[in-house]
């Protein structure tokens, strides 16, 4: 199956490996609204940006760069105690962020990332890192995302801070590089149920991979952490329907899919793809435009979205 396809949304995921490499080059500038070694830190968003921060926070705090929590916007625990909160919003104008960032004004450092440095988030946050060559013309958000986690994940580096097993950044384009034009296995597309699983870290790019299927296919798409998945989940695999794993795969679960007639995604080493996690969200994302395609739908304008979330007078 063909690596780039011809929407906007296609075209955007495969610019992720030069765009991941700008934002490691921009960490410099960029440094002042992320966390400091050693502090307390909440890292909010919502969707997409939600994923990221339940990623990242899993990075930082394996790696003892710090204690750290990921919240949907909406659900931020005010009264809890942090010396650092970071935002994540493409948008810049997503209300629930920008609400919890006036409230919390002036109670503690809060920092943000996003793509529009013309928006209000600029002024919602004591700092803000713009990650604008990221941005995007899809609704759908994909190269934005990873150059949140790309960013993050070179700023742990910077100081020594990667967790084991993950790898530097500038191995993690080398494969993203591979996963934009790697055919994907041609029975995976025309699957009618899809299963990610993650293990640490990874469960936020799971949870990503699985909105990812849902917003530009409408697809029917589940996301679990990789243990959880014999707790239950496992009643709906079986013939045409998928289970793709983010890193390495919990022992006998590749035997337990393949006893009930599913499909696992993931090679001998049960490693999907052979890719850096990062690396393989890529591929579904470009699993999700091509599932979009096969079933009459313009990738670009998916059903019943919009680029952000904006509630008026701030209220549902």
């Amino acid at each position: 199956m063909s690596a780039i396809g011809s929407s906007r949304t296609s075209a955007e995921i495969a610019s992720q490996p030069a765009v991941w490499r700008q934002a490691a080059a921009s960490l410099p500038r960029q440094a002042s609204a992320l966390p400091r070694r050693g502090e307390r830190v909440a890292v909010v968003g919502c969707g997409t940006s939600w994923f990221m921060a339940q990623s990242y926070a899993v990075l930082r705090e394996t790696s003892g760069h710090g204690e750290t929590d990921a919240f949907a916007a909406s659900e931020f625990p005010v009264g809890r105690r942090y010396d650092r909160v970071l935002a994540i919003t493409r948008s810049g104008t997503t209300t629930e962020v920008l609400d919890l960032l006036h409230r919390l004004k002036g109670t503690v450092a809060t920092g943000a990332v996003t793509a529009d440095p013309d928006t209000p988030v600029m002024r919602a946050a004591d700092a803000v890192a713009v990650l604008d060559f990221a941005d995007e013309e899809s609704v759908v958000q994909t190269r934005f995302a990873t150059a949140n986690l790309a960013l993050l994940r070179a700023h742990l580096e910077s100081e020594n801070a990667l967790p084991a097993g993950v790898l530097p950044l500038d191995d993690a384009v080398r494969d993203a590089e591979r996963a934009v034009s790697e055919p994907l296995d041609a029975a995976v597309p025309g699957a009618e149920q899809f299963t990610f699983l993650g293990t640490g870290w990874t469960c936020g790019l799971a949870l990503e991979a699985a909105l990812k299927m849902r917003e530009a296919a409408g697809a029917w798409t589940e996301a679990y952490p990789a243990m959880e998945y014999r707790h239950g989940p496992i009643s709906i695999s079986g013939p045409g329907r998928v289970t793709w794993a983010f890193g390495r795969l919990p022992e006998g679960l590749a035997g337990d899919v393949d006893r009930v007639g599913g499909t696992l995604v993931a090679d001998s080493t049960g490693v999907a793809g052979g890719l850096d996690p990062l690396a393989d969200l890529i591929r579904a994302q470009r699993l999700a435009v091509v599932c979009a395609e096969a079933r009459g739908h313009d990738p670009d304008r998916p059903r019943n979205l919009t680029r952000s979330v904006v509630l008026e007078d701030g209220r549902a």
